[in-house]
């Protein structure tokens, strides 16, 4: 069996992280750091197996390839791969689940825990050298604050919203889950409306996915809603949050901070508000909630299960 991975580089490298478990499927494997459109073709005639995180698999590509039996997607949405192309071919297409939640869980803790103890700024009035000048002991200029005495409001109850709730209790938070935005439900589910947590959350995490519904979530009505110290954090989806709202809610201190890993277009090659912004209380990070090297090593380990799943007749997180 022949088999290809497209754009292995989204992942990293064999250097950092151990491909047997895919190699123990098919040994005549090849890495691709990255693959063009119009490589892509050529790179998988021939393959049954095709490994792939972003590279788009349209209904030509898929047609094209003769041998093809097998897509395995190394990230859970299945939105660059025509899925009816697939099932008119017969062709099983899997995805991965679960695979980072520690991962992006930690990753909100430590922007919170950056932001609510200004440890940026300090860090930067010691090598700005204010800290020597000083006629106290200490510097208290930025603010500090303890979470345990805040409300973290989430939106999205999947596994990483669920990962979010349990470490956020263990900080003594109070936490509010949101209902979906626009709907309302029984009072004794457990979830409060989209709006009360707005206005009531200290901190605000988005872990939803983008649709229709939930484009453009937060905005200027919803900034203008929140607490002026609330913090926002986003390490879902770009296009959830309104970048020119956001950068116009932080210069005019409509909410206190803000961390963002995911812009609407990534690379963000055209430009983004958010990129031009200069004030201390915002962190952009590029799309790495997701990426401990633990995290990309469950990914390939649980992408190798998917495709021995498929060749022992199983349906291991099979879409297609």
């Amino acid at each position: 069996m022949k088999a290809v991975f497209l754009d292995f580089g989204t992942v990293g490298s064999d250097a950092t992280l151990d491909v047997g478990p895919l190699r123990d499927v098919t040994a005549d494997l090849t890495l691709y750091d990255y693959t063009t459109a119009g490589q892509a073709v050529e790179r998988i005639t021939g393959c049954d197996f095709v490994f792939v995180n972003k590279v788009r698999m349209t209904r030509d590509v898929i047609d094209a390839a003769d041998r093809l039996k097998f897509i395995g997607l190394l990230a859970t949405g299945v939105d660059n791969v025509d899925l009816d192309a697939a099932r008119e071919r017969g062709i099983a297409v899997c995805n991965i689940r679960a695979y980072c939640t520690h991962s992006v869980v930690e990753h909100v803790f430590a922007m919170l825990l950056q932001l609510s103890h200004s440890t940026q700024q300090y860090a930067k009035s010691v090598r700005d050298g204010e800290w020597q000048r000083a006629t106290n002991f200490c510097m208290l200029q930025y603010p500090i604050r303890e979470l345990s005495a805040m409300t973290i409001g989430i939106v999205g109850k999947g596994n990483l919203g669920r990962g979010v709730e349990k470490i956020a209790r263990a900080f003594g938070m109070q936490v509010m889950i949101s209902r979906r935005p626009g709907t309302a439900g029984e009072e004794d589910d457990g979830r409060s409306d989209f709006e009360d947590v707005l206005r009531q959350c200290d901190v605000l995490t988005l872990h939803c996915p983008l649709t229709g519904d939930t484009e453009g979530l937060i905005g200027e009505g919803e900034l203008a809603a929140m607490k002026p110290t609330a913090i926002l954090i986003n390490t879902a989806r770009g296009g959830l949050v309104d970048s020119a709202a956001l950068v116009e809610a932080l210069e005019n201190r409509q909410i206190a901070a803000a961390a963002i890993d995911v812009l609407r277009t990534e690379p963000p090659v055209d430009g983004d508000p958010l990129l031009d912004y200069r004030g201390g209380n915002l962190i952009v990070t590029p799309h790495i909630a997701w990426a401990t090297v633990e995290a990309r090593q469950n990914a390939i380990d649980q992408l190798a299960a998917t495709a021995r799943s498929f060749l022992d007749g199983g349906d291991l997180n099979r879409v297609v």
